[in-house]
């Protein structure tokens, strides 16, 4: 083989190019995902807390539900969160404001599969507004 002919050999390039490059993509492709999980959530416990609240304002707030002896507005709440499975521990329905006829609150503590940090998710809902 003649000295330097191996600078101009070219097999093998795609590898090394894919190799380079795939790690970062993958990162990219799963970052996406993380995220989206995280506004799925979001947007699952707010729209649970604007129906609890509503469900709250037709109904007394501390009715509980037959059988389960869970309020039945924190109860709803978790049914109407979107496919999520969450507690009902994670809504509370407070004394009313007197600007606010029913009030819901969420806090969800939201686990990255990435290892990143967690974060709490907070939501909150008033009906009538």
């Amino acid at each position: 083989m003649k000295p330097f002919t191996f600078i101009r050999d070219a097999r093998g390039a795609s590898a090394v190019e894919f190799g380079l490059t795939a790690p970062v993509f993958i990162a990219i492709l799963l970052a996406g995902f993380e995220v989206c999980a995280l506004f799925w959530t979001q947007i699952g416990l707010q729209h649970a807390t604007e129906m609890a609240a509503r469900c709250a304002a037709i109904y007394s707030p501390s009715y509980p539900s037959p059988g389960t002896g869970v309020p039945h507005t924190q109860s709803y709440a978790a049914q109407q969160a979107f496919g999520l499975s969450l507690p009902t521990s994670t809504f509370s329905v407070p004394t009313p404001a007197p600007s606010c006829g029913a009030q819901v609150t969420a806090s969800y503590p939201f686990h990255f599969l990435l290892g990143l940090p967690n974060i709490t998710l907070t939501a909150s809902s008033c009906f009538p507004k």
